[in-house]
């Protein structure tokens, strides 16, 4: 019933002469931490700190769905999804927030295993491709994709077992639609460090999108239990099920992503309310879909989404 409403959530806004925003944030509890900030729908990725109040800024960001990482060395890695875009901002396109980050929202393990075990393969890789890495990063940053991907490419040229680089380029192409192009950068980013949970979870997804479903459950299976906090694993794990019809278990991690991120990029709730809709369930499609409005005001389909909700709640 609403699956072609999904499409939708992955349109890439155009570039000329849009209106740009700034996102002001404060983390509670405070800290000062390693920031960054990358969006789900487009390649775009930028890095700051927060002060000693937990306070941060970004500036001149497009319209769109973008996840916060914050980093602190003795906690890990914390991620939270933020919606900038009209329906968020004042009328200066500012965005202001407050994210609440809970203990359970760090994971420790990649943090401390790159802090203090670097790999042979890692030590290997020569200075020069990592400049072209970190020059990717600030092309990133200026939203010059194919500038990025050029300089990604030259690392595997120059370090071929240089598996952030390869999970990069993987992350691009999947954000350009290129599935295939996708789906062999991350496997190759997890062939060259099977432990990097990134291109794990990466993988998992865009099996789904090339409809390998045997594979995308394997793969999110992992993902889930090397970080069962994750809302990405456990959305995309619930996705899975649904696409092979096992309801009951697409339903748990669903609403478990919901509650871990509930307005996450992957957009749980349009696939829960399929499901509900589904098997007649039709106040909780319908509160799904409200759901989803909540924390994505400037949903492109939103008057779909709003006769949808209106059919169901008749």
């Amino acid at each position: 019933m609403f699956r072609w409403l999904l499409a939708f959530a992955l349109a890439v806004p155009a570039l000329g002469g849009e209106p740009l925003y700034q996102l002001s944030v404060r983390m509670e509890p405070a800290a000062r931490a390693a920031i960054m900030i990358f969006c789900a729908t487009f390649p775009y990725q930028a890095h700051t700190e927060s002060d000693v109040g937990g306070r941060f800024r970004f500036r001149d960001l497009r319209a769109g769905t973008y996840t916060i990482s914050a980093t602190i060395p003795e906690r890990g890695e914390a991620r939270k999804t933020v919606e900038v875009g009209p329906g968020t901002a004042d009328s200066k396109r500012r965005v202001s927030m407050t994210l609440q980050f809970r203990e359970s929202d760090f994971a420790l393990l990649d943090v401390a295993r790159l802090q203090h075990s670097v790999s042979t393969k890692q030590l290997a890789i020569p200075a020069k491709a990592l400049r072209e890495y970190e020059q990717a990063q600030r092309d990133l940053a200026r939203h010059d994709a194919d500038a990025a991907v050029r300089n990604l490419q030259h690392a595997v040229e120059l370090a071929p077992q240089y598996s952030a680089a390869w999970n990069y380029l993987g992350t691009i192409a999947y954000q350009t639609r290129h599935y295939d192009r996708a789906e062999e950068c991350f496997r190759t980013a997890l062939q060259q460090d099977p432990k990097a949970y990134e291109p794990l979870v990466n993988l998992g997804g865009v099996l789904i999108n090339t409809h390998k479903l045997d594979e995308a459950l394997v793969y999110n299976k992992r993902a889930v239990q090397t970080r069962p906090n994750d809302p990405l694993a456990n959305s995309q794990l619930g996705m899975a099920y649904s696409a092979v019809d096992n309801f009951d278990l697409a339903v748990k991690y669903l609403e478990l992503a919901r509650r871990l991120d509930p307005a996450h990029f992957s957009l749980p709730q349009l696939t829960l309310a399929e499901i509900y809709a589904r098997h007649g369930e039709k106040r909780e499609a319908a509160e799904a879909l409200e759901d989803l409005l909540a924390h994505h005001p400037d949903y492109p389909r939103a008057d779909k989404i709003r006769e949808s909700i209106a059919r169901l709640q008749n």
